[in-house]
């Protein structure tokens, strides 16, 4: 298993940078994410919503959440990432209280970032909400 750093090392570094260095840093931390096998990447497995191709398989291991995601797109594969680092790893009940969109708010996606890259991002995290509210119940 690969871990992702933690969104709060990950800010550290994305508030020193600007403009395209802020996409390479998310195109590097999508090439940190755990290879999702192809057999994964289904109808099933599809987020909605995003104008590129995301998969996310969720995991379990003794009560605690792990994902398996991927893009067809580097930046979007990126976003991903970003939005795992904040709950991978962490146990369902402590994801299923946690406010994803706050933890992600001091990146201002919306506003560095076109509407098509951040079009998904809520169905990403609603997607994340479920799945631990449905393990933590």
């Amino acid at each position: 298993m690969t871990s992702l750093p933690s969104i709060d090392t990950i800010f550290d570094e994305y508030e020193l940078l600007e403009g395209e260095d802020r996409y390479r840093l998310l195109i590097d931390l999508g090439r940190q994410l755990e290879p999702m096998p192809d057999a994964l990447k289904t109808d099933a497995t599809k987020v909605r919503g995003c104008s590129a191709s995301v998969w996310v398989y969720p995991t379990t291991a003794d009560g605690r959440l792990h994902f398996l995601a991927d893009s067809n797109a580097a930046i979007t594969k990126g976003i991903v990432a970003l939005i795992l680092s904040a709950v991978q790893d962490k146990p369902a009940e402590e994801v299923a209280r946690m406010d994803v969109s706050e933890a992600l708010a001091p990146f201002e996606l919306r506003k560095h970032l076109s509407a098509n890259r951040t079009q998904g991002v809520p169905n990403m995290i609603a997607l994340v909400k479920e799945t631990a509210e449905r393990l933590a119940a």
